[in-house]
């Protein structure tokens, strides 16, 4: 439930918002994901949180935040911090919540309505502080998937939950058709 005058502010949980829509089958066009909630309110800013592997040479999301960049989105992020486990296995940490959640705050008092793209139950007593200045806060994740990508009480806790499945066919990207290498065409195709 959005209003038109209502000025409204995202908070994009990347790599949660990601994870939720490979689950679901389907890449997020941000391009079409700023229009969709510029047309449902006065959209003051659009964040969006990601920490990044500074050391290596190419990072696959590198274009991505780049773009996000120059069309309109805050962004925010970090150097990611790479460790052994204890099993031998090299793991990647990089939380944005303590960001995420400064931010949202700062913010609750100049919106009336925030829009939360994560489903990590640790935002539950973000909300319920946004809630207490009197901003009303969407909750954009899933529970179409296995498991579930959304805490129940992050779900309960919102004021409206929006499932991504259902924004699918507004703000997901088109399928690419599968890539052939010439070995792999027609022989029509291939003699052309």
């Amino acid at each position: 439930m959005f209003y038109r005058d209502e000025r409204l502010a995202l908070f994009i949980d990347g790599s949660n918002l990601y994870a939720a829509a490979r689950a679901l089958g389907f890449d997020i066009d941000y391009k079409l994901l700023r229009s969709e909630f510029l047309r449902r309110g006065k959209l003051v800013r659009a964040y969006y949180y990601t920490a990044l592997l500074e050391d290596q040479e190419y990072s696959p999301i590198r274009p991505l935040v780049d773009w996000l960049d120059y069309n309109g989105f805050t962004m925010v992020t970090k150097p990611a911090k790479e460790f052994i486990d204890s099993m031998g296995r090299r793991k990647v940490k990089g939380n944005m919540d303590i960001e995420l959640a400064i931010d949202a705050m700062e913010m609750a008092e100049k919106v009336d309505h925030i829009v939360l793209f994560s489903g990590d139950g640790d935002f539950k007593p973000l909300i319920a502080a946004i809630q207490r200045k009197g901003c009303r806060v969407s909750v954009v994740s899933t529970i179409r998937s296995q498991p579930p990508m959304i805490a129940d009480d992050l779900r309960r806790q919102a004021d409206n939950f929006i499932e991504l499945e259902e924004l699918k066919d507004v703000i997901g990207r088109p399928p690419r058709p599968p890539r052939m290498d010439e070995e792999d065409m027609p022989s029509e195709a291939a003699e052309e």
